[in-house]
């Protein structure tokens, strides 16, 4: 059954790239349904339009590479930032759907499929642990902080999903007592290098009051609804 999805090199089949699609869309509508819990509407049109607009600008970006390691992974230009502004405008739960249907096309852009768990670690559970940039929404320098929290989560997934199952590909040279590190090393190495490269892009004064400019104006129609909800 799942030759049908998925080809003998772990790629997509067109049958699998159809069904990818159908997933990412069930995902978004299902977000979708979801986000006017607690009387938020949080699927107002302002906040739909800047989630679509950032994951667009990250799929983008995600093609600029810097460079490219040999067993996948790549620093690019600062694509991971646009999922944790998400999270940094609305919080841990709009930042990680986001960021979980981003590792949906994340995955049709690069298809590689050893297992289902492993798929989650590269690629879904991945970029939808993003999200927890949310965490620090609220806090001065809270879009630093939330990135780096949100770069090494990412990271420990990644790390997890190479553990777990890239490392039975490595050579039998391959010394046994690296196996544990190997991966946190790599994967860690271009997040990190990607990491460097975006805080200081965005400690750059004339951008950090831009991303600031952004950020009032994508959450002011939620402050707006919510100053009416507190009326008498």
């Amino acid at each position: 059954m799942l030759q049908v999805f998925v080809n003998s090199e772990g790629g997509l089949t067109p049958a699998g790239y159809v069904f990818s699609a159908v997933a990412l869309a069930a995902c978004v509508a299902a977000g979708l349904a979801l986000a006017d819990r607690g009387g938020q509407k949080g699927g107002s049109p302002r906040r739909l339009a800047y989630c679509a607009m950032a994951m667009a600008l990250a799929y983008v970006t995600s093609y600029i590479r810097v460079f490219k390691l040999p067993y996948g992974g790549s620093v690019t230009l600062v694509s991971m930032l646009f999922i944790v502004l998400v999270a940094n405008w609305y919080g841990v739960r709009t930042g990680a759907l986001v960021g979980f249907a981003y590792g949906i096309l994340q995955f049709l852009q690069e298809p590689y499929f050893l297992s289902l768990f492993q798929v989650c670690c590269d690629y879904v559970l991945a970029f939808a642990a993003l999200g927890v940039a949310g965490l620090f929404r609220n806090r001065k320098n809270g879009l630093l902080y939330g990135y780096l929290l949100a770069v090494l989560a990412r990271g420990a997934f990644h790390s997890l999903g190479g553990y777990l199952y890239w490392m039975d590909y490595m050579p039998d040279t391959f010394p046994k007592s690296l196996t544990a590190v190997y991966p946190i090393v790599y994967n860690y190495s271009f997040l990190l290098a990607e990491a460097v490269i975006t805080v200081i892009l965005i400690k750059i004064p004339a951008v950090e009051q831009a991303l600031e400019r952004i950020r009032k104006n994508a959450v002011k129609q939620d402050k707006i609804r919510q100053s009416s909800q507190v009326m008498p």
